[in-house]
């Protein structure tokens, strides 16, 4: 095996070209055995085709694969919901068997398998279903036949993603709504996507779309893997949402949940067929105490069939355009990266690397853009693993992106922890910047982590109780003023120095107040916190509105040049006693200002020869600011004297707590 680019461009690296040497080797040992019999992955991960139930010319044939099930039946509102011989499973090597005419079981028909092992039986929901529903009165979940009479009809059966960097407009359907309820896939499809294409995103993140047991999970405790969840709709109305996006050239990808399983075993994986060891680890290994959840065993050929078929059904059934895989850093290490410090590279080859769970995220990225090149994989890692945004054949994971998730933590404690007064420009300008050549990084000011109840979003840390009483733009206010204009600045800085695309949780873009709480015992199992009050916005007589239009404005600069993400920012000028930080990224140049008392006239900085325009001043009365700076004037670069620096400088003036974009006419 020749030796990797990602070893040649790091020397740093190079110390542990044995570890990296050996990933790369296992991969290919454990793509080679899964394929001996498809020759290829995207043919091996057709499971989706073959086990649960598919429905034939005469009969819905019934297939799951669970060793150490001694009896199987399906039970449902066509046996009285009782085991009975005719609709026993039969075994047929390593899987089971049931055929049932298709007079006896229709569209819409609930039913569970009652599995019986050594010592005990169980009631379960399938595997492999691509339908569960929930009681609403007794909350107990059932699978559904799902064979409906008219079939969806894809209105744009070839869209494919544009290769464009993503800004990403990270969604949950269930509380997109205004209203006190659980909102749904046709709200989202007629009230949210609108909203979504205004505002400039080209990429909708949706998350909680695979079963799960707790709303207020966030879809991260998963039960049925390829359903989709019945509490927000049908999968004709998730298609439906899908196909409407792409008509508006918006790509959809979702988040998937493959680096843990909820613990249920009625409507989970847990002790699926009696064991606890069919798809997960058994003993402690099994257990993810801080998630209260089951880790999968990923050196199982059966359960890499199954995650890998998953990618492969989301892809080809409802034509996402890729995934955000959840909790990565949790796969990547034996203890899930809880309590290290990932300070220097010995903590990523120490011997705690989970080998399995590297080799099924190598061939998941690998097989997803062998099936769909146009789709794009994001990494949810906090730990920085080397290599892992980068392509399998230069020696890394083979992920397209990983999020940039140290920045919304380094946001938040600078809120919390220091004055105004004490922002270092030079510190701000140093942790957006960063970032591993061979790899490409999501960056994001907030995420819907940060709005989660307990924690607050970056509006809430600047305004707090403010928001409640001074947002009328007919009540003048110091602190709403300071406190938006740090937000637009914050935006500003996190997207033009983001490397590579852009994230925004829904509704954080025009500063949503309050927190996200979904309905428990805790708050009287309220739909309060769980929405987006979108009529804030909308409000002439509320400065939101300001907000969400900078947003727009800002997003509007970025796409207008199409080079913008192809090349990193520049750095041009700094003075930390001052709080000025200035740099140039696709030819626009960025000064901000964040100082909070001092105002500087006749600023200079070196620039190319050359007149300027204002393209994006946060201070814009359109964006409810004060307005102190004249957008309309040309800004001609004038000679210095001293030749060791720009032959041209341009100065202007820059108000306190405010950022200017300058382009060249």
């Amino acid at each position: 095996m020749s030796i990797p680019q990602i070893l040649v461009n790091d020397p740093w690296l190079q110390p542990y070209e044995k570890a990296i040497m050996g990933r790369l080797k296992h991969v290919k040992d454990c793509e080679l055995a899964l394929i001996k019999e498809t020759a290829s992955l995207v043919d091996f991960a057709n499971g989706h085709h073959f086990f649960g139930v598919q429905k034939t010319d005469k009969a819905w044939r019934f297939r799951e694969w669970a060793p150490n099930a001694s009896n199987i039946y399906i039970i449902g509102d066509f046996s009285g919901w009782k085991e009975h011989e005719d609709f026993a499973f039969e075994k047929i090597d390593n899987y089971w068997e049931l055929n049932v005419p298709l007079n006896i079981i229709k569209h819409g028909d609930l039913y569970k398998l009652s599995m019986r092992w050594l010592g005990g039986y169980g009631e379960r929901i399938p595997a492999w279903t691509q339908r569960a529903v929930q009681d609403e009165n007794t909350k107990i979940f059932s699978a559904q036949i799902w064979d409906p009479l008219v079939k969806y009809e894809w209105k744009n059966p070839d869209w494919t993603r544009k290769s464009e960097a993503p800004l990403i407009y990270e969604s949950h359907v269930g509380m997109a709504t205004e209203e006190y309820k659980v909102g749904s896939f046709a709200d989202f499809t007629k009230n949210i996507i609108p909203k979504v294409k205004k505002a400039g995103y080209n990429t909708i993140q949706l998350m909680a779309i695979q079963e799960h047991p707790y709303y207020g999970s966030f879809g991260y405790h998963v039960s049925s893997f390829f359903g989709v969840s019945s509490r927000f709709g049908t999968p004709e109305e998730l298609k439906e949402l899908i196909d409407t996006a792409h008509g508006l050239d918006i790509a959809v990808i979702m988040d998937i949940v493959h680096s843990h399983a909820v613990k249920n075993s009625i409507e989970g994986l847990g002790r699926y067929d009696g064991s606890d060891y069919q798809f997960f680890h058994q003993g402690p290994r099994g257990e993810h105490k801080a998630w209260d959840s089951k880790c999968f065993d990923y050196g199982k050929n059966e359960v890499l069939h199954f995650l890998l078929s998953n990618c492969k059904y989301w892809l080809e059934e409802y034509k996402f355009d890729g995934y955000r895989f959840d909790g990565v850093t949790s796969m990547l290490y034996l203890d899930h990266g809880l309590g290290r410090d990932f300070n220097s590279l010995d903590r990523y080859y120490d011997g705690v690397e989970d080998d399995d769970a590297i080799v099924y995220l190598t061939l998941a990225n690998k097989l997803i853009h062998e099936y769909k090149p146009s789709a794009i994989t994001i990494a949810e890692d906090m730990s920085g693993m080397p290599g892992l945004a980068a392509p399998i054949d230069y020696g890394g994971y083979g992920f397209n992106y990983r999020l940039s998730m140290g920045v919304p933590d380094f946001w938040i404690k600078m809120l919390k922890e220091k004055r105004d007064e004490d922002w270092n420009v030079a510190q701000i300008y140093h942790e957006l910047a960063q970032s591993r050549t061979e790899e490409k990084v999501i960056g994001y000011a907030e995420s819907h982590d940060q709005a989660l109840v307990g924690d607050k979003t970056i509006i809430f840390w600047l305004l707090d109780k403010e928001m409640y009483f001074n947002m009328h733009v007919a009540f003048p206010s110091i602190i709403i003023d300071r406190g938006m204009a740090l937000h637009k600045m914050i935006r500003l800085i996190t997207m033009s120095m983001s490397k590579n695309g852009y994230l925004n949780f829904m509704g954080n873009e025009f500063g949503h107040p309050e927190w996200i709480d979904f309905p428990r015992d805790g708050n009287n199992w309220s739909y309060h916190y769980a929405r987006r009050q979108w009529s804030l916005a909308e409000k002439d007589e509320l400065r939101y509105k300001f907000l969400a239009a900078f947003d727009r404005e800002m997003l509007s600069m970025a796409k207008s040049l199409s080079w913008f993400f192809d090349n990193p920012a520049n750095f041009v000028y700094e003075n930390i006693a001052d709080q000025v930080i200035i740099y140039e990224r696709g030819g626009l140049f960025f000064a901000y200002n964040f100082n909070p008392t001092k105002s500087f006239t006749d600023y200079g900085f070196k620039i190319p020869k050359g007149i300027y325009r204002i393209v994006l001043n946060t201070d814009s009365s359109k964006f409810g600011g004060c307005l102190r700076v004249d957008d309309t004037i040309d800004y001609q670069s004038v000679p210095i004297d001293d030749e060791y620096y720009a032959e041209h400088q341009l100065k202007i003036y820059l108000p306190s707590h405010s950022a200017l974009v300058f382009k060249k006419k």
